[in-house]
């Protein structure tokens, strides 16, 4: 019996944690000890290599990463943490997914790979810590839903403001009816600069760029291609709508809306998405979702949420939560009301309390060990996505579009259905 099937079988009658050398891996360390490959170590991804040497039952194997600057950047901090140089570096994240000693990853690539790196792990029974958006299609998200599903293996979406305590105050108290009932929902997402289209230039050494792209088109390699800017370009993400900041907020009011199975069922709007210059993603954007209970969602970019609810002086990348006895004003790090006594609402024993969570990784690494779903589990993760891949594709028509939530396509609407999929690059594909 291999491994991950003895893992499965005994954790089905049992809630604990298998020591590694039971099960004949190569890391024989103490049985509190979960071991995990890093995938996409650059900016991002080498914050949560940080973050996971400081758990003191995380031992990280293996990293992985298409620039050899990168991975071999991770891999002298892990072997700092560890006083020895046992981290093994990968550029090819199959590689690292076939070890039979890996129990979860943690992966921060560009959005264009994250369905085929999710799949692949899935497949082999390995838990996931997954940086958000979902993917990059409503078609790549059902079948990464799907797998994690079928394998049963642990998901943390990255959308960890569930783990923040001004959220989960907010949605509290606005699920406990403390500003009436909750009407309408405005989320001022960020939005960029232009810049002017980039000249070819030589691909550094040590960076594998062909792999870099992967499942997206060629394309000539400029440094502003590779860099965290990538969130702007059409062919690896969605832009400020999703990818770069909009999944956040919109997960947000999922959760407030109890609508973690579910999405709203229309969406419309407008969205200027710049044709001169380099990047080509939504620059400003006003789209207006309806749930099946009434709730509109209403998703801007910070410039268009300034001028739409300037009466509410909106300084920062939050959400908005007007009820019809009240407001709530949230984001990272701050909150405001109306009432103002909201602030500092004590909730009591018979109110409604959310899952409890305070770090987003600790959430992941104890659901790993017990076998529970963290907070934000595939199932989360794949309504809000469709929810952002609704409002794309509504501006993309420059129309209202229906989603029939029991066929999970769009009623009706064999041109929206059409974008419910997206292209890759040979040889890859879902």
């Amino acid at each position: 019996m291999k491994r991950r099937t003895f893992i499965k079988t005994t954790l089905a009658a049992a809630p604990l944690f298998v020591p590694a050398h039971v099960l004949g891996g190569r890391y024989t360390a103490p049985s509190d000890k979960i071991r995990m490959g890093c995938i996409g170590v650059g900016s991002m991804g080498s914050g949560h290599v940080r973050a996971f040497l400081g758990q003191p039952d995380v031992q990280i194997l293996a990293v992985c990463d298409v620039r050899q600057a990168h991975r071999e950047r991770a891999k002298r901090a892990v072997d700092t943490v560890y006083d020895n140089s046992d981290c093994t570096t990968y550029h090819d994240f199959r590689e690292l997914l076939a070890r039979d000693d890996i129990d979860a990853i943690m992966t921060a690539t560009p959005d264009n790979w994250h369905a085929l790196i999710g799949l692949e792990a899935a497949r082999r029974g390995v838990d996931m810590y997954f940086e958000k958006p979902l993917t990059m299609s409503i078609n790549e998200s059902q079948a990464l839903r799907d797998a994690v599903s079928k394998y049963n293996v642990i998901f943390q979406f990255g959308t960890q403001q569930r783990s923040d305590y001004e959220f989960r105050q907010t949605i509290e108290l606005i699920r406990n009816g403390r500003i009436g009932q909750l009407e309408t929902v405005m989320i001022g997402s960020a939005s960029y600069e232009q810049i002017p289209k980039q000249p070819e230039q030589p691909v550094p050494q040590g960076f594998d760029y062909d792999f870099w792209l992967g499942p997206a088109p060629w394309a000539p390699y400029t440094y502003e291609r590779c860099t965290r800017q990538w969130t702007l370009i059409a062919d690896y993400s969605l832009g400020c709508l999703s990818g770069a900041w909009g999944i956040h907020s919109v997960d947000m009011v999922q959760w407030v809306n109890r609508s973690d199975n579910a999405t709203p069922v229309t969406a419309e709007g407008t969205g200027f998405v710049p044709t001169s210059g380099f990047y080509d993603t939504a620059q400003h954007f006003d789209i207006e979702h309806v749930y099946a209970n009434g709730l509109k969602l209403i998703h801007m970019d910070m410039d268009t949420a300034k001028k739409r609810a300037w009466q509410f002086k909106l300084f920062h990348m939050a959400i908005l939560f007007l009820g019809s006895e009240g407001w709530i004003y949230v984001g990272r790090g701050f909150m405001d009301a109306e009432p103002k006594s909201l602030l500092k609402e004590k909730l009591g024993p018979h109110d409604e309390r959310l899952p409890f969570s305070n770090n987003h990784r600790r959430n992941f690494l104890d659901c790993v060990r017990d076998r529970k779903q963290p907070v934000s589990n595939i199932h989360s993760a794949f309504y809000s996505d469709v929810t952002c891949h609704q409002a794309h594709i509504a501006m993309t028509l420059g129309r209202k579009v229906t989603w029939n939530a029991e066929r999970e396509e769009f009623e009706n609407d064999p041109v929206a259905n059409r974008l419910k999929g997206r292209a890759m690059r040979s040889p890859w594909h879902v």
